[in-house]
């Protein structure tokens, strides 16, 4: 790794699926020389999707790191999944990345998954840079996606190149080659090289007006950022490249402007400037600001700046399972971590051993014996710790905020053909789990069935195919069903009581709640104190332990509970006989009489989704999204198609792939992601009372 931060990028490449991200991935190991022969999604050849899984499909499941230099600049890429059902790989990705690069289809524009990942890079002010992909596509429109970008993303795109020709069908002005906005050059590339030489070369002059106007607008807007680069403009004077490039940078690493690229990784068009670009306006680690935490025992803020020479912290943010145990992948913030060393972990308030470090290249792994500030590392033989969690120095303690996913939208249940295999069964998905933030798995006392959860229908089916064909277990799998989940009709006070003999000995509590809808805050369920409770602190906790555990484990009807506030109003103790127990059991009296008081209302999940259909299909595909209980919140053309946005119930969704294909004769297509949960119709909610 590199000595000086400066020469370090940390950086992902984020997309809606099929935009191109592994192919631009595979194109830049190419180019920089970390290999040595072009890898193709279609033939399952590329570095980054080295899962058998992976390969079949052609997607991207898991995300990959690989780490391979450019003119003097060590990059760290984490190629991520498109598909909405693993977006925890993108979330875990993002958390810890300095700067992404952001695909898009020239042909689709700005598609759904591709505002969700733009959401997730706001979240973490993750700088980014567009690609603005497949510009040799049939319908490939290079500035309606620039226009787009703007409107939906709610950013400031500067287009620093444009692109030469259209693409098909216009096949006497074929996508040919970029203008260069900064340089003010034609670059082409030699398709005998595979696109391994390129030419710079003066504009003709049949593109010269149209470059010297986006030239003008891309200055325009990078002098609202630099006071010398503005009295140029004004005095009508040149503008040297170094300064543009200077400004760019800056307005990119501070989220003002995403600078704007094109391209077509298929045909080997753009990369090397892509590449440029990464290099020139992403930042380093010691670009972004230091990171920030608390320390566990006073409560304090805290920070960490990106040296060696500050303390040991760092953040682990995924796990992979390895045939020699975990695979922890940590992005170290601050200071050094030594193979054979010890770290804490302040949100489990335990140490951990770190036995080994490997350097991430894909499926490759090399040892190294330390790592410092900056780097992405992964690690053997740690126990405790587990996705999101803060790893640090023990005399300088530090929790790092964690990482949040979304919770899951659809079950099923699972089977072992035998016995035997109960405990093999019960270890993977245990493993498996720990792997990935948005999968669960239990087992219902009622039947004896496992049943696990997950983003998707796509989701759970990888889920279930890794069970059989990695791990060979023999299980029978049953048909997806929607996770429902449940909240109260109104608010409510209760008083649980607790007057009776146990074991001898008579207790005594009474506790006052008030349960209501809530509909803010992190937590589904959250638990408070109200303002004058004057109760013991041991009683006080226990009941609100009880009530805690109570809200995480379930409703009337079984489905997890949600938007729900508890707060404890008060309550009444004995000399001798109140005790822990008491309160205890006083919580769950009233947290029983709570629920039943308040109505049950069961929530169903929402998704939102996104039809891209021809014109005359365009009513078959809405009459059938009537009948699914879909609400069309907008539609809008896209050359020749039209893009419909809706939010229907995941209920009425199962099988719609194979739906929207008949209606369109295989023409349309869609995606989906969950958005947010509403009542479910009396009628479902009848069927499990």
């Amino acid at each position: 790794m590199p000595s000086n931060l400066s020469t370090l990028r940390n950086i992902g490449i984020i997309a809606h699926i099929d935009a191109g991200k592994t192919t631009v991935t595979e194109r830049m190991l190419y180019y920089s020389g970390f290999t040595h022969k072009m890898g193709e999604v279609d033939k399952g050849t590329t570095v980054t999707d080295y899962d058998e899984e992976e390969q079949q499909r052609g997607i991207t499941i898991q995300s990959a790191c690989v780490t391979f230099e450019w003119k003097g600049v060590t990059i760290n890429l984490i190629d991520t999944p498109g598909h909405v059902d693993f977006t925890a790989e993108v979330e875990r990705s993002l958390r810890v990345l300095d700067g992404g690069v952001v695909v898009f289809s020239a042909r689709e524009g700005v598609e759904a998954q591709s505002e969700t990942v733009w959401r997730q890079a706001d979240k973490y002010h993750v700088p980014r840079l567009a690609f603005i992909n497949k510009l040799d596509r049939e319908g490939a429109d290079f500035f309606g996606t620039l226009e787009e970008i703007e409107k939906r993303l709610d950013c400031k795109p500067v287009a620093i190149q444009l692109p030469v020709g259209s693409g098909p069908p216009h096949f006497e002005n074929p996508f040919r080659g970029i203008l260069d906005l900064i340089g003010m050059k034609m670059l082409t590339w030699v398709a005998e090289t595979e696109g391994r030489e390129f030419r710079a070369e003066e504009i003709p002059a049949e593109f010269r007006d149209e470059a010297e106007l986006w030239r003008g607008q891309m200055l325009d807007r990078l002098s609202e950022f630099n006071d010398t680069l503005l009295e140029l403009l004004l005095a009508e004077r040149p503008v040297p490249e170094e300064l543009i490039h200077r400004v760019l940078r800056e307005a990119t690493v501070h989220n003002m402007v995403v600078p704007v690229l094109c391209g077509s990784a298929l045909d080997r068009i753009g990369i090397q400037p892509l590449l440029d670009a990464v290099a020139g306006y992403l930042p380093s680690p010691l670009d972004i600001p230091p990171v920030e935490g608390i320390d566990p025992k006073t409560g304090k803020k805290t920070v960490r700046k990106a040296s060696p020479d500050e303390p040991f912290c760092g953040l682990l943010f995924k796990i992979q399972a390895d045939r020699h145990g975990d695979l922890d992948f940590v992005r170290v913030y601050s200071g050094r971590l030594k193979a054979g060393s010890r770290v804490y972990n302040p949100g489990k308030d335990k140490k951990e051993n770190v036995p080994q470090l490997w350097r991430i290249q894909a499926d490759e792994k090399k040892q190294v014996d330390e790592v410092e500030a900056g780097d992405i590392i992964g690690i053997i033989g740690m126990r405790h710790s587990v996705t999101g969690d803060t790893l640090c120095d023990a005399k300088h303690p530090i929790l790092l905020e964690s990482i949040t996913f979304p919770e899951t939208v659809i079950s099923m249940a699972i089977e072992p053909e035998n016995a035997t295999e109960r405990k093999k069964l019960a270890e993977v998905l245990e493993m498996m789990k720990r792997q990935d933030p948005t999968f669960r798995a239990k087992e219902s006392e009622e039947t004896g069935q496992t049943l696990i959860s997950g983003m998707g229908e796509l989701h759970l089916e990888v889920i279930t195919h890794r069970l059989t064909r990695d791990y060979r277990l023999n299980v029978r799998v049953h048909k997806p069903r929607v996770s429902y989940r449940e909240t109260i009709e109104r608010a409510t006070e209760v008083t649980g009581h607790c007057h009776r003999n146990v074991a001898g000995q008579m207790l005594f509590a009474e506790l006052a709640v008030r349960m209501e809808p809530f509909a803010h805050g992190g937590k589904p369920v959250v638990v408070t104190v109200g303002p004058g409770v004057d109760l013991p602190a041991p009683l006080l906790n226990a009941a609100l332990e009880v009530l805690t555990q109570q809200g995480e484990g379930g409703g009337l009807l079984g489905y997890p509970l949600m938007n729900v506030r508890i707060t404890v109003l008060g309550g009444k103790t004995h000399e001798t006989e109140s005790t822990e127990l008491a309160f205890r059991l006083a919580a769950r009296d009233a947290f029983d009489k709570g629920l039943r008081e308040a109505g049950v209302v069961l929530l169903e999940p929402i998704m939102r989704l996104e039809v891209t259909t021809p014109e005359e299909n365009l009513g078959d595909i809405m009459s059938d999204l009537q009948q699914r209980r879909a609400i069309v919140t907008h539609t809008h053309t896209r050359g020749r198609t039209t893009v419909i946005e809706a939010q229907a119930p995941l209920a009425n969704l199962f099988g719609y792939s194979s739906a929207v294909r008949g209606l369109s004769q295989g023409r349309a297509s869609y995606t989906m992601e969950p958005c947010t949960y509403g009542p479910a119709p009396p009628e479902v909610l009848q069927s499990f009372l």
